[in-house]
């Protein structure tokens, strides 16, 4: 019988061998063949193996299990329908098992695709902190920048993108004219002028 790597059950794929050797002559109608023990022993498989492999290829009239006389070939046109059968049912498991295969890929590669998503947008996150750095800075009450402008104070090169104001709700986006008051908490995106920092505080 032609060699399969279709994943079969084994009593299944033993009557198969019985069948086929059948079908080419090794075993004649009307002939006994090997006992339950014997067989086991030649297929290296438990007794039971065997006698669920004898039972289907009875069931098909393939064999006659007699006690007391043995397995005896009954048909050799069953034998070579069971044949046909077989071949389908291992191409149908082949193409089973194939697809299997392709879905349990497929679920591989996107659980890989997902991994590298999840790195891609960590490093474009990392990347943009330290391209583009957004921090905060408390205007101190000395601060020269107090009373001035956003567009006076030369802060707006940096762009303030909020205003933390005591007492106030945070103004996002503000004016280049919104006036700088001490306290206020400059959310600033970019690196700040160096003459601008003078009595400022990092948050």
């Amino acid at each position: 019988m032609p060699n399969s790597e279709v994943h079969l059950a084994r009593y299944i794929t033993i009557a198969a061998d019985i069948a086929d050797r059948i079908v080419r002559g090794e075993y004649q109608e009307g002939q006994k063949i090997f006992g339950r023990s014997t067989l086991a022993g030649k297929y290296n498989v438990s007794p039971e193996t065997i006698r669920r492999a004898l039972t289907l290829l009875q069931e098909v009239g393939i064999v006659q299990v007699a006690p007391g006389i043995g397995v005896v070939v009954q048909s050799v046109p069953a034998a070579q329908k069971y044949m046909q059968d077989f071949d389908q049912r291992r191409v149908l498991a082949g193409i089973h098992e194939r697809l299997h295969e392709l879905v349990r890929e497929r679920d591989k590669i996107n659980d890989e695709i997902s991994k590298l998503m999840e790195e891609l947008m960590e490093h474009t996150l990392q990347l943009e902190t330290r391209l583009y750095k957004i921090e905060e800075w408390k205007v101190l009450a000395e601060s020269p920048l107090v009373g001035l402008s956003l567009s006076e104070s030369r802060l707006n090169e940096s762009r303030v993108l909020a205003i933390q104001r005591k007492g106030e709700e945070e103004i996002v986006d503000p004016d280049p004219d919104r006036v700088i008051q001490g306290g206020d908490i400059l959310t600033i995106y970019g690196t700040v002028n160096p003459e601008c920092k003078d009595g400022l505080v990092r948050v």
